[in-house]
């Protein structure tokens, strides 16, 4: 029997250069809306579609299911990157200390993050993938689909002229706003659109939507209605946001800094309250037994895993007590904390393929906060190690899960996703820094960074306490974290068929932080693939995520190519 095709040089070299233009995206997309986006299917799709065609025009071999899954393994570990730190923690602790790291610090301690978050998803995955019934939807959306394109191959080729298509139409867009001439905002008024009430140009937005689905979209427009149309207004009346009489701009900077208090207070009131009902669900749980399929017991390890767990240790604590003084027994401790903090995320993802890692930084923070009082530093980036090797692990625990599916090498999807995350740790701080060539752009209308904004209010309460917090957003906060544990607990014990008639916590306090156009513009393209699932449900089912995918992509890609013309002119 012929062995297939798997750890290649080919699938190696495509998902590293798949990875090296779609980490971009999720820079891109974290500092706009402070989400990313799984890259495993695109990849997959791009990945079969280019060497396909090359095997049917030029007689190049076969292109096997394993090399699919290790190229999109690669590139979707380089995609997930920003799980690092690179668009919420690193930031935050530029605003807060007024000293941004230079690029090679920046691309060390993100790689260390990631790649602490590899070991621990390896060592989580002979539980959590092999003798759980845990599903992992996004692994199992990506196994199907890879079963799919092997079963189908004109099906595959169909969806890459989706996705192009969408990608072509993003882009375009984009560069006429960017080097032709501006794209019209509309507005219901002059009034309107000072609380950011307009129609933006941007089909990434849209296709983020389309991702996201009614629920959570229709939560964004409801939590920008009752941020930017009711609580605004009322704070310009009340006098506690002053805006001085000459300024005709758009009033989200200074709103935005009384705003985002509610907003951050509901998401981590319901994220606390849903991460302790998992945990305790993850408690009460009982693995079933599953037989270890014959794949597992040919790993080809030359030298054992512990070692590579070993070396991401000493990275992580070598870098935070020389980058940021933390003390040695402190940044020790982020890594338990780490392993903690996988175990329930990683569960969370297998049960309903959403990632908390709004919910793991917020814990992270909230328990260095504890340890280390009155220190703003100390609780933010031994918390970004403990919340972003959790956030990676979950994440990467979802290519485990494909891989699984197809019978593939573990050990080698792990080679793959070390190199993923090298290559995503250099271009991810490249693409930021020409984003972000100074933190003073951050929580703008341009770059409303949530994350950023989140991270960085939680982190300067646990070091000064209530002084941090503006005049009036006290009772505020205690509000939106009331709604949001009551939102949790809801979810919590309610049936699915009602759970989904609730809003979404996290989208309501999300669109306290960022501008009402994004929200609307989202919540579009939320209602127009429902409005298609329900007139056209097969064509949905086959092509929106790619339709969405394509959007999101396009405008990303040229967001970032027009920073860097801008930067050489």
């Amino acid at each position: 029997m012929i062995q297939e095709r798997e750890l290649t040089l080919r699938a190696l070299l495509t998902g590293l250069l798949l990875g090296a233009a779609l980490t971009p995206c999720n820079v891109y997309a974290g500092l706009k809306i402070g989400w990313s986006f799984n890259m495993s299917i695109i990849a997959l799709l791009v990945g079969f579609g280019f060497w396909r065609t090359l095997s049917a025009t030029r007689g190049a071999p076969e292109w096997t299911r394993k090399e699919s899954n290790i190229s999109q393994t690669t590139a979707s570990s380089a995609a997930s990157i920003i799980s690092g730190g690179l668009v919420a923690p690193i930031p935050a602790h530029a605003l807060i200390t007024g000293d941004p790291m230079t690029v090679g610090p920046m691309m060390a301690w993100v790689f260390a993050v990631s790649f602490l978050g590899i070991w621990v998803a390896w060592y989580l995955r002979p539980m959590l993938v092999v003798r759980s019934a845990l599903r992992f939807p996004a692994g199992m959306a990506t196994l199907e689909t890879l079963d799919d394109i092997f079963g189908h191959g004109r099906e595959a080729i169909r969806r890459i002229v989706v996705l192009a298509a969408a990608g072509a139409l993003s882009a375009s867009a984009k560069a006429i706003n960017d080097f032709v001439v501006a794209l019209p905002r509309w507005s219901p008024s002059a009034l309107w659109a000072k609380f950011t009430f307009t129609l933006e140009p941007s089909l990434l937005l849209v296709g983020f939507g389309g991702i996201i689905g009614l629920r959570v979209g229709l939560s964004l427009l409801a939590g920008a209605v009752v941020a930017w149309a009711g609580l605004a207004p009322w704070l310009l009346e009340v006098g506690w946001i002053v805006v001085p009489e000459t300024d005709a701009g758009s009033l989200f900077g200074p709103l935005v800094e009384w705003l985002l208090w509610p907003g951050v207070a509901l998401m981590v009131g319901a994220s606390l309250t849903s991460f302790a009902i998992q945990l305790g669900r993850a408690l009460q749980s009982r693995a079933g037994s599953t037989r270890t399929p014959a794949s597992e017991a040919t790993l080809s390890w030359r030298w054992p895993p512990v070692a590579g767990f070993a070396l991401a240790t000493v990275l992580t604590v070598m870098l935070q007590v020389l980058l940021f003084d933390i003390s040695l027994w402190l940044a020790i401790l982020a890594v338990p904390f780490a392993v903690l903090l996988a175990t329930v995320a990683a569960r969370v993802v297998g049960d309903t393929g959403i990632p908390p890692i709004g919910a793991i930084g917020k814990v992270s923070q909230l328990g260095f906060g504890v340890l280390a009082p009155g220190q703003a530093i100390a609780n933010l980036m031994p918390a970004n190690v403990a919340g972003g090797a959790a956030g990676q692990c979950a994440d990467l625990l979802n290519d485990f899960r494909t891989g699984h599916g197809i019978g593939a090498s573990p050990d080698r999807q792990v080679i793959a996703q070390c190199l993923g995350v090298l290559t995503g740790s250099v271009i991810g701080v490249l693409v930021y820094l020409v984003l972000i060539p100074d933190p003073a752009l951050l929580l703008t209308e341009t770059w409303p960074a949530p994350a950023v904004a989140t991270w960085k209010a939680v982190a300067e309460t646990l070091a000064v306490g209530w002084s941090a917090v503006p005049q009036g957003a006290g009772p505020a906060m205690l509000i939106g974290t009331l709604t949001g544990m009551f939102i949790a607990i809801a979810e919590g014990v309610l049936p699915p068929a009602r759970r989904r008639c609730l809003p979404s916590a996290v989208a309501l306090g999300l669109a306290f932080v960022i501008p009402a156009s994004i929200s609307i513009m989202m919540c579009l393209g939320a209602v127009l693939v429902a409005l298609l699932a329900r007139w056209r449900p097969a064509w949905a089912t086959r092509y929106a995520i790619a339709a969405s995918a394509g959007l999101i992509a396009g405008e990303s890609l040229t967001g970032v190519f027009s920073a860097l013309l801008s930067m050489v002119h």
